[in-house]
């Protein structure tokens, strides 16, 4: 249920792949995810996606109840995406929920379909979020609109979200992997070396 296609060119694509289940996430595809990851220290673009109108649910229902919903394996996911050297977009084909925040947040650029939706109702469900996501959040749209989204619980459009900063750009649905791509070309010709300096950098 998680594709992974390596290019000649360097260029991972991590596509969740649960359609039926709105890309909701079991604990054994949050590790296979983890461990994906860990092993991108060699890539030289990443795009991380989903498959179908959901980019992904949060966690599966079924196991957030028995108890993955707080379970560590979310911040050894984000704290993964967040360490792989190379330019890293999300590419949110739909809506984004819950604990699936993190590993988007850890990336560099994210992109969203028009109809993408982002929330993350920790606050209603009775439970704190990992303990990077709040920080990352914050950092790209502020307190005040992270606390909308987390303490408020408000779901927010791919426009608002765009407008807070959270969205670098709404693209068209046909248009979605092409613009992933096209900001990964000059990543992927660069030398690895000039890459990773220039987004250390942007820190």
């Amino acid at each position: 249920m998680i594709g992974l296609d390596i290019a000649d060119s360097g260029l991972w694509t991590i596509t969740i792949n649960r359609p039926d289940k709105a890309n909701s996430l079991t604990g054994a595809m949050l590790t296979e995810l983890a461990e994906i990851a860990e092993r991108a220290q060699e890539a030289r673009g990443l795009i991380l996606t989903g498959t179908g109108k959901v980019f992904s649910a949060g966690a599966d229902l079924d196991e957030a109840r028995a108890g993955l919903a707080t379970s560590p394996v979310w911040e050894r996911l984000s704290n993964a995406m967040a360490a792989v050297p190379c330019l890293k977009v999300a590419a949110l084909n739909g809506t984004l929920a819950g604990g699936a925040n993190g590993m988007v947040l850890a990336c560099d650029i994210r992109l969203a379909v028009p109809a993408a939706k982002v929330f993350y109702p920790v606050m209603k469900l009775g439970y704190l979020p990992q303990p990077s996501d709040a920080g990352r959040m914050a950092a790209l749209i502020g307190p005040a609109r992270t606390k909308m989204i987390l303490a408020a619980g408000q779901k927010i459009t791919a426009q608002e979200a765009y407008d807070y900063g959270l969205v670098d750009r709404i693209v068209a649905p046909e248009a979605l992997m092409a613009t992933a791509q096209d900001l990964l070309a000059h990543s992927l010709s660069a030398k690895p070396e000039t890459a990773a300096g220039i987004l250390r950098m942007c820190r």
